[in-house]
């Protein structure tokens, strides 16, 4: 017998970002997912730490899907010596291409242009990795197919599952070890009967269970996207200003222009200029041409309405320019522009311009970690600092939760009810508060044995 498995939660635990699980099988070392830290500075300051144990250690990294906080510390993993394969889905790693990228870009942005303005405490600020590092990262990219076995690192076998979370997303079921040991990592799951992705696959039986609980102490309203969409926007609209939509590109950003098309066409709102300020958003489109299995929307690309991102009323902005030229608009429009939780990209240039517009309305269309500018704007700030200024709020902030792309409370048990009970389950990538109450939820339905593992947190898979 070889000795049993552990476990580490090195991101994602008591905190939404960073997701970083490793395996440690005898000397072989499987990392599960590779993620930034965002949100508050005292986490965004745990990129800059030492990894915790040493990249070139790692054999292989296996990825759940394409969002940086689960894939954007790569490139930094292998600035630091990891050389081993990342493996994948095809969409995923398409994605990754556009989101690496950008991130770099943004770092190198955001660090230029604090040496600018002086607000930086370090002399230079410096991106935590470049364009290099991301060339080398795609290159160690291996492409899986989902429910087909695979072998990441001797002695252990995996396969994906859709996770209904985004393009290419998976929850990945490993067998470790021999006897073997079953693991399932859930990454992020998404959400039934939604639009645009297939509904998650349900889990396979396990020993042991790492599972989200970004919502895990709450439930989405039930009411009808469509319905909130053409209220915030017919609200905007007699408010005679501009509705910014801070929005993921990939995935996000697609389906509100479907939405807003489809109001448009129903009569519902008004025809109003769209703005979809992301050259990403653009770009990340074709992906989902390209992938057109993946999801729910195959008919509508095939019509034109969100293939090519270009109906009539959507201006795409793909230069710094074209984005500056939307400031010379001031009656009602939408502007869709990354980043979702505004920690960084075109959508702080919108904010610091419009904000102190009483007439400008503000829709936050996803979760909002805690430490982030769109959680300050849920909260009720009337303060925001952008780029080293203080900007005043004095627009109207409004949340539309049906859009999340995380299943909520309900639907997770929803999920999780027909899976026999786990030896173990460990609630990660939620907010302290989130991973409690879905332990509760957890242990009062099914009486399952639970934990919210700390970072650093390290257990044996008996």
């Amino acid at each position: 017998m070889s000795p049993p498995p552990t476990l580490s939660f090195l991101g994602a635990a008591g905190t939404v970002s960073g997701s970083r699980h490793l395996l440690e099988l005898g000397r072989q070392r499987l990392l599960v997912d590779c993620g930034l830290f965002q949100g508050e500075k005292r986490l965004r300051l745990k990129n800059w730490q030492d990894f915790p144990v040493p990249p070139a250690s790692i054999d292989a990294v296996v990825l759940t899907h394409a969002h940086l906080d689960h894939s954007g510390f790569l490139p930094r993993l292998v600035r630091g010596g990891f050389k081993g394969p990342i493996f994948t889905t095809a969409p995923t790693a398409d994605l990754l291409e556009l989101l690496l990228y950008d991130s770099a870009k943004c770092q190198a942005e955001d660090a230029a242009y604090a040496n600018k303005k002086g607000y930086s405490r370090h002399r230079p600020a410096l991106p935590l990795y470049d364009e290099k590092d991301v060339s080398r990262t795609l290159k160690q990219l291996k492409r899986i197919d989902r429910l087909n076995w695979f072998e990441p690192i001797a002695g252990v076998r995996c396969r994906g599952h859709d996770a209904g979370h985004m393009l290419g997303s998976c929850f990945y079921e490993l067998e470790l070890g021999d006897p073997p040991v079953r693991l399932i990592c859930s990454g992020d799951i998404g959400r039934f009967d939604a639009p645009l992705y297939h509904d998650p696959a349900p889990p396979p039986a396990c020993d042991y269970l790492v599972c989200e609980s970004t919502y895990g102490d709450r439930d989405h309203a039930q009411d009808n996207p469509l319905d909130e969409l053409a209220a915030v926007v017919n609200e905007s609209v007699v408010r005679g200003g501009m509705l910014l939509v801070a929005s993921f590109a990939v995935g996000r950003a697609q389906q509100l222009v479907y939405l807003l098309r489809t109001l448009m066409g129903s009569g519902q709102i008004p025809s109003l200029p769209i703005w979809v300020d992301s050259p990403m958003a653009v770009a990340a489109t074709e992906v989902f041409r390209q992938h057109a299995k993946e999801h729910d929307f195959a008919e509508a690309i095939e019509a034109g309405v969100v293939g090519s991102l270009s109906p009539r009323d959507v201006q795409l902005a793909r230069s710094a320019a074209e984005s500056k030229a939307i400031n010379a608009h001031d009656g009602p429009g939408v502007i869709i522009a990354a980043s979702g939780m505004m920690n960084g990209g075109r959508i702080l240039h919108h904010l610091k311009r419009r904000l102190p517009l009483p007439k400008t309305t503000v829709l936050l269309a996803g979760f909002q970690a805690k430490g982030t500018r769109g959680r300050s704007l849920q909260e009720g700030a009337r303060v925001l600092k952008i780029h080293g200024r203080e900007i005043p709020v004095a627009a109207v902030v409004r949340q539309i939760d049906a859009f999340s792309g995380h299943a909520d409370r309900r639907e997770m048990v929803r999920w999780l009810e027909a899976l026999p009970p786990p030896k173990q389950t460990f609630l990660v990538h939620g907010e302290p508060a989130a991973a409690r109450g879905m332990a509760a939820r957890l242990t009062e339905m099914f009486q399952w044995k639970t934990a919210c593992p700390a970072i650093g947190t390290r257990v044996v898979l008996e």
